[in-house]
Order: C-alpha cells, then sequence, then structure tokens
C-alpha cells in the first residue's frame, strides 16, 4: 500500500509541472523568449512550488505514520484512498490559481482540498494510535503525533474560514499552518513540565 502511495504522489507531483512545460511552446509562439516564460508566468510558478511543498510535506508526514503500521485493514485501505484522491485532485485547484486572478473562491478552492487532505491524514493516524491490529507494538502512534496531525488539521479548518469567507485574506490564510511547529513545542513544552 505505501508503495502504491508512493506512485501516486509521484504522479500528482508530476502532474503539477505539466502546465508549466506546456507554456513553453506557448511563449514561443506569441513571440515571447525564454526570460518572458519565466517573469510573465510568476503566478503559475509561484502555485507550482507551493503545491510541490505541500504534496512534499504531506506525503512525508503519510511515511511517517506509516513507520507505525504492521497490518493493514479495509477501513485503512479506503481512507488511503481518499487520501490519495486528495492528492491526485490538488494539480487540478493549483491549475486554478494559477490561471485565474487571486480572490476568495480560489483561495477557497484550493485551501479546501489542503483541508480535506489534511482531514484524511489526521483519521489515518487517528485510526493506527491504539489500534491493537494495525499499530505495531515496538513503534506505537505517539500522542504527539496525533496532537500535530490534529494541530494542523485544527489550523488547515481556520486558514479555509479565512480564505474563503473573509475578503482580502485569501492565500494569506494559509500562513496559519506555519504556525503548527511552534504551537508543538510549546505543547511539548507544557506537557514535560505537567
Amino acid at each position: 500500500m505505501v508503495l502504491f502511495s508512493d506512485a501516486v504522489v509521484a504522479i500528482a507531483i508530476t502532474l503539477l509541472v505539466l502546465p508549466l512545460v506546456d507554456l513553453v511552446p506557448e511563449v514561443k509562439a506569441e513571440g515571447g523568449d525564454a526570460v518572458s516564460v519565466i517573469s510573465d508566468h510568476r503566478q503559475e510558478l509561484f502555485t507550482f512550488f507551493l503545491s510541490f511543498v505541500v504534496i512534499a510535506n504531506f506525503w512525508l508526514g503519510h511515511h511517517r505514520v506509516f513507520e507505525h503500521v504492521r497490518a493493514y485493514t479495509a477501513t485503512m485501505m479506503r481512507l488511503n484512498l481518499l487520501w490519495l484522491l486528495t492528492i491526485v485532485v490538488l494539480p487540478f485547484p493549483t491549475e486554478i490559481i494559477g490561471a485565474f486572478p487571486s480572490d476568495r473562491f480560489t483561495a477557497g478552492v484550493y485551501t479546501g482540498t489542503i483541508l480535506a487532505l489534511s482531514i484524511c491524514q489526521s483519521a489515518i493516524t487517528w485510526l493506527i494510535r491504539g489500534h491493537k491490529e494495525l499499530e505495531r507494538p515496538d513503534n506505537p502512534v505517539r500522542q504527539g503525533e496525533l496532537v500535530g496531525s490534529l494541530l494542523l488539521t485544527g489550523l488547515t479548518v481556520v486558514a479555509f474560514v479565512l480564505a474563503a469567507f473573509v475578503p482580502g485574506v485569501n492565500f494569506y490564510a494559509l500562513l496559519l499552518l506555519l504556525l503548527s511547529p511552534i504551537v508543538m513545542r510549546v505543547w511539548k513544552r507544557t506537557s514535560a513540565e505537567a
């Protein structure tokens, strides 16, 4: 299942770059030069790098979670397929935000897709933790891992609400996700002191 997931993630990341590859002959046909491929398409380049980082981070998290797994169930496989669906869908909103001006709708679609992805990853982590059939007894999911996953999902919920419903916030809402490691450090410190 992990190998299949890795293959799907690799395809999704590859799909992100295809619109950029298509830009080169379009710019050439319009009489542009190599510099204009980059200078006139900064938004498309930014969205590519943003989505690459998003997919890469979720893929790394997926690998960390699956280090704790010793067996699979039908429920886990379904949740993993749902996680993969959100990964595969991400190039679509990426293309939307690269092609259209930033507004609440485009930010909401993009952030909503990331939210669905985060919910799936948290659900997988929740399912594994403490499940004797799934979890490796020598390498269980630590409470901090589950809290971190749920925290990221909670911050993504707030980012989605801000991006989709508060005028002018748009993609700046995603900056909230940078708070996750800071909040986790504070949580670990207070947990250690308690």
